[in-house]
């Protein structure tokens, strides 16, 4: 851009003294001078072109006499900027060699870049030094050119990200703490630094002082401001729920600063409900926990909203239930939050009819399980159950708070694997990732409500009542004493007919009439291959044989 210019500006030049002598071609005239008693005259025209040539040729006289004058000086300089040109040469050939991990060069090229440049002139020596040093496995010089540079205000920051890198590879992390902390301080632009920093006072549990160090990240422009906003959010539900117990107050204006930031943080919005209910404003909490929900439903928020009165019946909490189902319909949590309350209220039908609407939106473990205990409470077909609960292990799970692979029942502001602010996420374990959904096809949901199996009739056949069959009296007589029966007439209730009778002690002996000779008969035991002995009921192979008498049983 500035050739340009002096380019441009060399053309106006040339065309401004054009202008000028064509001008002054155009009026002619005549210059007298008188100088010694001699009078000497010429043209316009010429008077100004001498003049010009005159200025000309001082400007050339002049550049020649400060060439001259300043030529031992030229002579130096362009020496001296000879030997740099090849110092830096031999800084840069050093800096690529140790960063490709060859020593050997990188200690070559440093030697050679001390004898062409002053050290304290260049901290980029000492830069290589450092790495050649680390690259040799020399720790401890590189931890004092580490700390030299760290004492020099130009090349303080460099000196103190080695120190903080060398401290973490010997495991001493109070004191890469400390390094970070200085460096954030001193310079808070600086990202691994503020980073670190960041991290430990999140760890420790200062929340004031990791604000104030994320506002001077702000302020430098190191976040972007939406970012710096959520980070900051995060922050501010961080220590409204240290100060949920104590400070119920200060925890509210904390939560609620963090929803002014971030209008979907479902965590703000949870202990900004409890801090308002601590002070009896259910009012509140209940505005607070429903413009969260139109943003971000979330099964936590509606457990919080259904059951912020501990007093409340089933029907109470079934009716707030139906009440964010208003304020967000057509979606799977606002559906699942109604049957459940439902199901509490033991209004089964409304609960199927929310559990089905859901399990078509989304097909997840959790609505299944919902599914079986609606159908263990209503009708307890184990048939209907056992579907529910099979598919509630083929479906995905639900989502929850993930952060790094760690799945959490709880939200918190940093990860426990790494440390990193703002992690968890709610959403599906990456492990169990649903399959994609082909256009057109039915939902796992719809197949499993298709493939639910009826509800279980009994047809086993009723049980019939022992008949009790009449035999006509005889009178038979027998050896030994005699026990007059009486055979039981048929009972209108069952429960009066004896299903097991009394066992005999002795054979009965039956006699005939005629003074044949008796037969003895033996009464068999029941439950062993045939009918209980009812005294009405009797085997027909057996009544067969015995003659038509009156019975009589000792």
């Amino acid at each position: 851009m500035t050739t340009i210019l002096k380019i441009l500006f060399f053309f106006a030049f040339i065309l401004a003294l054009g202008f000028g002598f064509s001008w002054i071609a155009d009026r002619p005239g005549e210059i007298s001078l008188i100088w010694e008693g001699q009078q000497y005259n010429t043209d316009l025209i010429v008077a100004v072109t001498a003049l010009v040539a005159l200025v000309a040729a001082i400007m050339v006289l002049w550049w020649l006499l400060r060439t001259l004058w300043t030529s031992p000086h030229s002579v130096r300089r362009f020496f001296r900027a000879r030997k740099r040109d090849r110092g830096y040469q031999a800084l840069s050939t050093g800096l690529i060699a140790a960063g490709a991990g060859n020593a050997i060069l990188a200690r070559k090229m440093s030697a050679r870049a001390r004898g062409l440049i002053r050290a304290d002139q260049e901290p980029l020596i000492r830069v290589l030094d450092a790495q050649a040093a680390l690259i040799e496995g020399r720790h401890d010089e590189a931890r004092r050119l580490f700390q030299e540079m760290s004492e020099d205000p130009e090349t303080r920051e460099l000196g103190l990200r080695g120190l903080y890198v060398e401290a973490n590879r010997l495991g001493a992390h109070e004191a890469a703490r400390q390094y970070a902390e200085t460096a954030a301080e001193a310079a808070p632009y600086l990202p691994w630094a503020a980073k670190a920093t960041l991290e430990h006072r999140c760890r420790a549990g200062h929340w004031d002082d990791a604000i104030r160090l994320l506002d001077q990240q702000k302020i430098a422009h190191v976040l972007e401001r939406h970012e710096a906003e959520r980070l900051k959010a995060v922050l501010l539900t961080a220590k409204a729920e240290d100060q949920l117990e104590a400070e119920p107050s200060g925890a509210r204006d904390s939560a609620l600063k963090a929803l002014k930031l971030s209008k979907g943080l479902v965590p703000a919005a949870i202990v900004a409900a409890k801090a308002y209910m601590r002070e009896d404003n259910l009012r509140k909490a209940s505005s607070t926990l429903e413009q969260v929900w139109k943003i971000e439903p979330h099964p936590e928020i509606a457990r919080a909203y259904v059951r912020a009165r501990s007093g409340d019946s089933a029907v109470d909490r079934l009716k707030k239930a139906e009440k964010l189902e208003a304020l967000k319909p057509n979606n799977y949590e606002s559906l699942m939050v109604v049957a459940e309350a439902a199901l509490d209220a033991q209004d089964f039908k409304k609960a199927r009819a929310k559990a089905e609407a859901a399990a078509r939106i989304a097909s997840r473990e959790r609505v299944y399980l919902l599914l079986a205990d609606i159908e263990e409470a209503e009708t307890g077909d184990q048939g209907r159950i056992r579907h529910w609960m099979g598919q509630a292990l083929k479906a995905p799970r639900d989502p929850a708070w993930v952060a790094d692979g760690h799945v959490s029942e709880r939200w918190m502001p940093i990860s426990p694997i790494t440390g990193r602010l703002d992690a968890f996420e709610w959403k599906m374990p990456f492990d169990q990732l649903a399959g994609p959904i082909e256009e057109g096809s039915v939902s796992e949901g719809e197949k499993a409500l298709a493939s639910l199996p009826p509800v279980a009739k009994d047809d086993t056949p009723p049980q019939r009542e022992p008949e009790v069959v009449k035999t006509p009296p005889r009178i038979v007589e027998a050896e030994g004493p005699v026990i007059d029966a009486e055979v039981p007439a048929k009972s209108a209730e069952p429960e009066e007919v004896s299903a097991k009778p009394t066992k005999p002690e002795k054979p009965a002996v039956v006699v005939a009439r005629d003074n044949a000779p008796a037969k003895e008969t033996t009464v068999v035991e029941p439950f062993f291959g045939r009918p209980p002995d009812d005294p009405g009921v009797k085997d027909p192979a057996l009544a067969a044989q015995e003659p038509k008498t009156r019975l009589k049983l000792f």
